[in-house]
């Protein structure tokens, strides 16, 4: 023996992060790639190891003990440390990952990443277009635009981005073609386009100040872009956020179907960890998606 402590696996490490983040040997092993049966081995391993419980099996799921607590938040920031201290071994370019949502993506920052990549040409940016809750982890996401209520997560910076205003927009050539919805009557001769969020029975009420009448013809979308891209195409009238559509409006492809808006309490957050070493780049990207909002 000479004192020193032996440290765990490495890789039992890896999986007990996982495990921290999820509290779900399925969801853990989902996001390894492995089994379940593997995660529970590599999981009492290192608990064995360390001659210490770090979870407490529960009915549905797990719980941190409190010794897991701490060790949790210490082994997520180790990992941390080890991917900036091999982000800095490649000095020639930098790399971060910005995670959006595909509505996100396709409408407000696909457009603006020209300008970026001309005024940071050393940065290369990843984009993952998802809409699973970002994780933040090495490999994973280093700032994401999430779209909810503050406070977020304990372990996480958020930093208001857009306020959220809904509006109705509809191809120019279909308004003149039935004439706006100016009442509940006229909107009865518009297909509505959905997608996930269903703000139209809401948006109705408000706008008309009478119970909610739907009309005859429904189309249901799981993202918003593909509404917005149906109602463009001329195929009824969609719900989206202003930021989404401004670039269409100003082109002439939509154009605001009423005056209505729909203001809501919930907003679009820059979210990314509260890491002490953070990636070189994160702060000039984090800047200029500030200045592109403002713009």
């Amino acid at each position: 023996m000479n004192g020193h402590t032996l440290l765990p696996p490495l890789n039992a490490l890896r999986v007990f992060e996982v495990v921290a983040r999820h509290l779900n040997f399925r969801l853990a092993a989902d996001e390894l790639g492995v089994t379940q049966a593997a995660v529970a081995q590599q999981i009492r391993g290192l608990e064995t190891s360390l001659a210490l419980k770090l979870f407490e099996r529960l009915p549905r799921g797990l719980r941190l003990t409190e010794p897991g607590k701490g060790y949790s938040l210490a082994v997520r920031e180790a990992f941390a440390l080890i991917t900036t201290a091999t982000q800095a071994l490649k000095p020639v370019g930098q790399e971060l990952t910005v995670s959006v949502t595909p509505t996100f993506a396709a409408k407000w920052l696909i457009p603006r990443l020209s300008s970026f990549s001309v005024a940071h040409p050393q940065i290369d940016l990843q984009v993952p277009a998802t809409d699973r809750i970002s994780q933040f982890r090495p490999g994973g996401a280093d700032i994401a635009v999430r779209y909810g209520r503050a406070p977020f997560e304990n372990m996480l910076n958020a930093e208001l981005f857009l306020t959220e205003r809904i509006v109705a927009v509809a191809s120019p050539v279909l308004l003149e073609q039935l004439g706006r919805p100016e009442s509940v009557e006229k909107l009865q001769a518009y297909t509505l386009l959905h997608d996930a969020h269903s703000f139209w029975p809401e948006f109705i009420d408000q706008a008309f100040q009478s119970p909610i009448r739907q009309p005859s013809k429904n189309v249901r979308f799981n993202q918003t872009v593909l509404a917005i891209e149906a109602a463009a195409a001329g195929q009824g009238l969609a719900l989206a956020s202003y930021h989404f559509v401004k670039a269409d409006l100003e082109a002439g492809r939509l154009a605001l179907a009423m005056a209505h808006q729909m203001s809501l309490d919930k907003a679009y957050y820059l979210v990314w960890p509260r890491n002490a070493h953070q990636p070189a780049a994160l702060e000039t990207v984090r800047t200029w998606l500030l200045e592109q909002a403002r713009l």
